[in-house]
């Protein structure tokens, strides 16, 4: 609602239907939390308080830089959490909830990221180049280095902590329990897509989005079954997230943040938006299989488990 007005109520009942996500995360064996997560969707879709709009009245109020680290905490605290369910609960070593390597190959990272990097630079560039009007530099260092500074502190521990829960933890139980790797890339790419529901730009472009949401959650799952670890996954997800948020930012984005461009044209969602799942996702995945040498990618992606660990 236009009308609608973000009062320390409504951001106390936001960050409460937060911690309440990380819970039922944490915990998700329990048919409690199973209904909490419902709840939570169901708090979403029914909130009178437009998200775009609430965003934007949460930046007047504190500004963007403070509204990143209060939005991103939640999902800090949930990294820890999830960490140390796994490690205490579970007895599963800090390794071997990350990767199937017999130690964490940061260069895969590394190469993850630098590849994604190269992809958001690029696609932004063209776009700067062929439709300059369609964006505004608003590079104030003042503001920036601030800004800079929570997003390279924070968006690895939100990250690390989305890929944790559903590439590592939740992929791991429903294969496990299901002996199927359809399953287990399935779902969790399912339920990542749905995590993104409250976003602002799923109120502005629609709910068709969501399956920009769900798709980028097959791309991050099967390179994580194919490669036998989340190192790729956390490399491109980092890149997508911080070296996106550096880069532009809108009014109508979940990193609503001092970029050094701001994207000023009107949205819409429209088949350009689907270009990432159809062309850039085989393409990265391709370059990936070729310098890692995966081979029985559809037995690893959509085959049995036969009682392996993921």
């Amino acid at each position: 609602m236009e009308g609608a007005v973000l009062t320390p109520t409504h951001y106390v009942y936001s960050t409460v239907i937060r911690l309440n996500s990380i819970v039922l995360e944490v915990s998700y064996y329990s048919c409690w939390v199973r209904l909490l997560l419902m709840y939570n969707f169901w708090t979403t879709l029914n909130s009178p308080i437009d998200p775009a709009i609430a965003m934007q009245q949460l930046i007047d109020l504190l500004g963007a830089t403070t509204t990143l680290a209060i939005l991103l905490s939640p999902l800090a605290l949930g990294f820890w959490l999830v960490l140390l369910y796994g490690r205490l609960v579970l007895r599963m070593p800090v390794l071997y909830q990350f990767t199937g390597r017999y130690q964490f190959d940061w260069s895969r990272v590394g190469f993850s990221f630098l590849v994604w990097s190269f992809v958001i630079v690029l696609s932004v560039g063209l776009e700067y180049l062929v439709q300059p009007g369609n964006f505004s530099v608003q590079f104030n260092w003042t503001k920036f280095w601030p800004f800079l500074l929570v997003a390279i502190t924070m968006i690895p521990m939100q990250i690390a902590f989305e890929e944790l829960l559903f590439r590592g933890h939740l992929t791991q139980s429903i294969a496990h329990k299901t002996k199927s790797r359809a399953l287990a890339l399935l779902i969790p790419s399912l339920l990542f897509g749905l995590m993104h529901i409250g976003n602002p730009e799923v109120s502005k472009l629609g709910y068709g989005l969501l399956v920009y949401y769900i798709g980028s959650g097959l791309f991050f799952g099967v390179m994580t079954l194919v490669d036998d670890g989340m190192e790729l996954a956390l490399g491109t997800h980092a890149a997508n997230n911080l070296v996106g948020a550096i880069l532009v930012s809108a009014d109508w984005t979940a990193f609503n943040v001092p970029s050094l461009l701001r994207d000023v044209s009107e949205p819409s969602f429209g088949f350009d938006a689907l270009v990432p799942l159809l062309l850039i996702y085989p393409l990265v995945l391709f370059v990936f299989s070729k310098r890692y040498g995966w081979n029985n990618i559809f037995q690893k992606t959509l085959g049995s488990t036969d009682s392996d660990v993921l």
